[in-house]
Formats: structure tokens, C-alpha cells, sequence
């Protein structure tokens, strides 16, 4: 039984699609390739991965969603070309794009909308990845006041669920989330 094998599009394409240079690409390829001998990344090799930067909790629920976000075409694997086509929005996007990315993320059943319910999956999943031991000190009830608060600022009609517009809207106003998207810029 031989191994599938995935070959990227041509670097020039991805050039296109992308912000990054044809060395920066060669680069990624090469540390994917050197991860991912096969050129594909299924769930649990990437939560593997993941989960290796956060030792002191437990990544695999929220390496879930990030995984999902990344699966562009929903096949249970990534890419190359959706690994560096999510990085470079991330890392080199507009805010708008970075906000639309987010949004993905955060719409864990791609309905269109954020509901309560996904925004808590997804909060309890960042604080038990960040371990107990995190300071200041995270209280078991956190998760679900930050989405309290969240849907005090985001969900404009009070309609239950946060739209794409309403998303970027309100993330645009606020000055902590458009310092903290700058953060990463330019890492690579």
C-alpha cells in the first residue's frame, strides 16, 4: 500500500495568493515537509503539534476549532496551501481580513453566526489550554463572562447571535482587540 502523497500548487500561485515572498515560501514548505513528510496534516498530528506549545493545559479542544479554520475545504486535512494561506492572513492580512478569519474560527458550525454556545466552547477551550495555572488566577465561571460581555458588545439587534458585520463592526471600534491584532505582524 503506497503512501498518498500531497504535492502543493506551483509557488507562483501561492505567491499570489499570499503575503509572503517565494523564500519565505520555500522556507514554510520546507519546516511543513520536514513535520508532515506526506504534505498533509490530519487532526490529531495537529493537535500533536499544537499542543506542544501550551505544556501546562490541555490545546486539543481548541487545536480542534483551529484545525477546523485552517481545513478550508472540510476533508479532515490540511494543506500546504491552506496552512500558509491562513498563516499569511493572520500574520500579514488586513484587519478586516484577520476579523473575517476570527469570525471562521469563532462559527465553529459555519451557519453564518456566532451563537453563545460556540463563543463558550471556544472561551473554555483558550482557558484550559492555558493551564490553571495561568496569572492572574482563572476562576471556572471566566469563560462564560467574557461571553457575557462579548455578546453585550457585539450582538448590536440583541437577536441571540453575532453576525459577520456586527463582528467587525464592533472589534474595529475597540481599541484593546485592534492593538491586539497588531501584535502579530511581521513575526515570520
Amino acid at each position: 500500500l503506497s503512501m498518498v502523497r500531497h504535492q502543493p500548487e506551483g509557488l507562483d500561485q501561492l505567491q499570489a495568493q499570499t503575503q509572503f515572498t517565494r523564500k519565505e515560501l520555500q522556507s514554510l514548505y520546507r519546516g511543513f515537509k520536514n513535520e508532515c513528510p506526506s504534505g498533509l496534516v490530519d487532526e490529531e498530528t495537529f493537535k500533536t503539534i499544537y499542543s506542544q506549545f501550551f505544556p501546562q493545559g490541555d490545546a486539543t479542544t481548541y487545536a480542534h476549532f483551529l484545525f477546523n479554520a485552517f481545513d478550508m475545504d472540510r476533508n479532515g486535512s490540511i494543506r500546504f496551501e491552506d496552512f500558509v494561506l491562513g498563516l499569511s492572513v493572520l500574520l500579514r492580512g488586513s484587519v478586516t481580513e484577520k476579523l473575517r478569519w476570527a469570525f471562521n474560527l469563532y462559527d465553529i458550525n459555519k451557519d453564518g453566526y456566532i451563537t453563545k454556545e460556540e463563543m463558550l466552547a471556544i472561551m473554555t477551550s483558550i482557558y484550559d489550554m492555558m493551564g490553571r495555572y495561568t496569572l492572574p488566577s482563572v476562576r471556572d465561571d471566566s469563560p462564560f463572562e467574557h461571553v457575557e460581555k462579548f455578546f453585550q458588545k457585539m450582538d448590536r439587534n440583541r437577536d441571540g447571535v453575532v453576525t459577520i458585520d456586527e463582528f467587525i463592526e464592533t472589534c474595529q471600534r475597540d481599541e484593546n482587540i485592534m492593538a491586539s491584532m497588531q501584535l502579530f505582524e511581521n513575526v515570520i
